[in-house]
C-alpha cells in the first residue's frame, strides 16, 4: 500500500477540522429532507463523499457548514430527479405466488379501466409537470407532492420564503394553463 504525501495528509487533517464537526447538522438536515434514517445516512455520506473529492474548491476558514448544507441539498434534488423518472421495481419472488393464483375470471373491467386511467392521469400529469420551468416545478414538487412547508423549500433552495410563494403561484398556473385542455376533454368544468 502506497505511503501518503504531505500534501495528502494535509488535506485530510483540513478536511477534518473544518467539515467533521457539521455530521450531526448535516445528518439533521437529511433527515428532515428525506424523513428516512437510512435515506438521511446515505445522503450525509454521499455529501461527505464530494465534500472530500472537492475539498480543494473549498476556501478555508469560509462557512464550511453552509458549503455542506448546499452539496446534501443539490444531491437530495438530484437523487429525487432520479427516483421519479425511474420505473417502479417490484420483486417477482414476492409477487409470484399472487401471480400464478390470479384468475383472468376475477379480474373486473372496472379494475382495469380504473388502472389504465390513473396511468393516463399520470402521465399527463407528470408531461404537464416535465413542461414548466425547472425553478417552479422544483418548487411544486417540493409543496405540492412532497409536503414540505415553505420555510423547508426556502431552506433547500436557499432562496426567500416570498420567492418560493412567488414560484408556487406561477408554477401552478403554468401547470393549470398546460392541464386545461386535459380537464376540457374529460369533461371538467372551468371555475
Amino acid at each position: 500500500m502506497a505511503e501518503l504525501t504531505t500534501q495528502e495528509i494535509k488535506k485530510q487533517q483540513d478536511f477534518n477540522e473544518e467539515i467533521i464537526p457539521h455530521l450531526d447538522a448535516l445528518y439533521n438536515f437529511g433527515l428532515r429532507l428525506t424523513s428516512d434514517p437510512n435515506d438521511a445516512e446515505d445522503l450525509v455520506q454521499d455529501t461527505i463523499v464530494k465534500a472530500y473529492r472537492f475539498f480543494s474548491s473549498y476556501e478555508k476558514g469560509t462557512n464550511a457548514k453552509a458549503w455542506l448544507f448546499r452539496i446534501l441539498k443539490n444531491s437530495y434534488i438530484n437523487n429525487y430527479r432520479k427516483k421519479s423518472k425511474k420505473p417502479q421495481e417490484v420483486d417477482y419472488d414476492e409477487v409470484a405466488t399472487f401471480y400464478e393464483t390470479i384468475r383472468a375470471e376475477r379480474t373486473e373491467t372496472s379494475d382495469l379501466e380504473d388502472k389504465m386511467f390513473r396511468e393516463l392521469i399520470d402521465d399527463d400529469l407528470s408531461n404537464a409537470l416535465d413542461s414548466i420551468p425547472e425553478d417552479f416545478r422544483t418548487v411544486v414538487l417540493l409543496c405540492d407532492v412532497e409536503d414540505f412547508t415553505y420555510e423547508e423549500i426556502a431552506n433547500m433552495l436557499d432562496v426567500p420564503i416570498g420567492t418560493i410563494r412567488s414560484r408556487l403561484h406561477r408554477g401552478r398556473n403554468l401547470l393549470k394553463t398546460q392541464l386545461m385542455d386535459y380537464a376540457a376533454k374529460r369533461g371538467y368544468a372551468q371555475d
